[in-house]
């Protein structure tokens, strides 16, 4: 992970030179904003000047608010932030990482050395909201510029070094430790999402998964030849128009007891989509590089669990594919044979992501035999229309782990809604000439292909997430700026940390 910010904890100091930030909490209406008692100390030679400068601004602590004070006479300090928390009582884990982010938003392209006091009034601020903090910032910092041979002014981004100040520094340092491989696992997403197409191939993409050998994770990547020998006609047909050779990647990790089964996360990793014979409108198609931001997310998530050690058995798959128009490109009308041996009539070549994930969730079922199965696509344009850009629809077999999906959306930002599955959809795909179509028509899009995804995954409690509206091309947030997200990362850390470590 490339080091935008380098980010270190420290006990609280009893003075403070160079930029510094300092947290203020929303207090009682009409009354002025609280400081912890260690910041009232810091701010006493300029407590006037701080005050005047609150008042002027009309600062009153509110979450993600902030004011600057360059050149503050009576400290040392050569410009000082306030940033506002809202109320104390009311802080959970996700608004410590809006805080983070948005400090880094604040901070000047020129900053080098920042120093952060984290002390609140009415106790000490956690080492694990430290650690979210930092997380924060660490993403906010993230940015994609790679191909760039010359730089704007108002594209510089800050690339200091960070020193958050706490009582508690050491139980900072250990939630951390945890946290820091998350982060990277979000940035590896990131990356992988922006990059260009004809630079992240099947094959490309397949050997950056590789590199998750070098923090423990076992992977195994499938080429054409092996998926034919396994029937995965659906998976092979979307990609038959292309150049590039199909790929399914597996990657494990075992944290867990020994021989008890893995919880299972599948990707579509459709690295380009032009939609093949049913070729998409030219306007917009340029987005379709993002179409494998499962996959992304898949990968990133292994990195995280296996960066922090988690203490579970794992195993992610993805389908890597791209769908191009060609001679030898599948047809509407054409019927294939998935590795389940259900036959699929093609009514639509842009309905592809199904293909893919029906044949790899086949194989994980079958050679697996996990737990669960979590699958993440950027599948149909019909779930942005439903839910806009600020949840991922959830469809499940099962509550419990649909339930656990929502909760740990609500932790940790990445919000899902859940989207009804019933037996009267399946009318909608059934085909005259084979077992299923894939496509359904216009109503109803996202619930007709995740009916079409259930038919491959059996008994096995299992959840379909649609991202096309939260992976890329989504809304900037006080963490992150960048076109591809990196959803889904902390959502599934978090399921797993919470339900599923032994």
């Amino acid at each position: 992970m490339p080091d935008h910010v380098k980010i270190s904890f420290a006990k609280l100091p009893a003075a403070l030179e160079g930029l510094v930030v300092l947290l203020a909490a929303e207090p009682a209406e009409g009354e002025t904003p609280d400081f912890a008692p260690p910041v009232d100390a810091l701010l006493a030679p300029a407590a006037t000047l701080v005050a005047s400068a609150m008042q002027a601004d009309r600062f009153t602590g509110k979450s993600g608010k902030g004011i600057d004070i360059l050149a503050p006479t009576g400290l040392d300090a050569s410009r000082l932030i306030v940033m506002g928390v809202g109320k104390v009582a009311s802080l959970k884990t996700f608004d410590w990482l809006k805080l983070g982010g948005a400090i880094m938003g604040r901070l000047p392209a020129s900053a080098r050395e920042v120093s952060v006091v984290l002390a609140l009034p009415g106790g000490e601020v956690p080492g694990e909201a430290a650690a979210e903090l930092a997380l924060g910032l660490r993403l906010r910092a993230y940015a994609f510029d790679r191909y760039k041979t010359k730089k704007k002014p108002d594209e510089a981004t800050a690339k200091p070094k960070v020193t958050l100040y706490i009582e508690d520094d050491a139980a900072a340092k250990r939630a951390w430790k945890k946290r820091e491989g998350i982060g990277e696992g979000v940035v590896i997403a990131r990356d992988l999402v922006n990059e260009p197409a004809n630079v992240l191939t099947p094959t490309e993409f397949a050997k950056r998964a590789g590199d998750l050998a070098k923090v423990g994770v076992d992977v195994e990547v499938l080429g054409e030849k092996d998926l034919k020998k396994l029937g995965m006609g659906a998976l092979l047909g979307v990609g038959q128009g292309s150049a590039e050779e199909t790929r399914v990647v597996v990657m494990r990790w075992n944290g867990g007891k020994s021989g008890e089964a893995p919880v299972a996360f599948v990707g579509k990793g459709v690295v380009f989509d032009t939609g093949g014979i049913s070729i998409k409108q030219a306007a917009g198609m340029e987005d379709m590089k993002g179409d494998m931001a499962g996959a992304a997310c898949v990968v990133g998530l292994m990195h995280a669990l296996a960066s922090r050690k988690a203490k579970a058995n794992v195993v992610g798959l993805i389908g890597l594919v791209e769908n191009m128009p060609d001679g030898k490109a599948q047809r509407p009308g054409d019927i294939v044979t998935s590795m389940s041996g259900q036959t699929i009539e093609i009514i639509n070549t842009d309905a592809e992501g199904r293909l893919v994930l029906g044949d790899v969730l086949w194989y994980a079922k079958e050679r697996f035999k996990p737990q669960f199965m979590v699958d993440l696509a950027t599948l149909t344009g019909a779930i942005i229309v439903a839910l806009g850009t600020e949840h991922a629809g959830l469809f499940s077999n099962n509550d419990i782990l649909a339930e656990r999906l929502a909760d740990s959306g609500l932790t940790t930002g990445e919000k899902v809604w859940r989207l009804p599955l019933s037996a009267e959809y399946d009318k909608l795909i059934d085909s005259k000439f084979a077992d299923m179509k894939n496509t359904g028509g216009r109503f109803g899009g996202s619930i007709t292909a995740a009916q079409f995804i259930q038919r491959f995954v059996g008994d096995v409690p299992w959840a379909h997430l649609d991202i096309a509206g939260t992976a890329m091309s989504s809304p900037a947030t006080e963490f992150n700026r960048s076109w591809g997200s990196g959803w889904g990362v902390r959502l599934l850390d978090d399921l797993v940390a919470r339900h599923y470590e032994s």
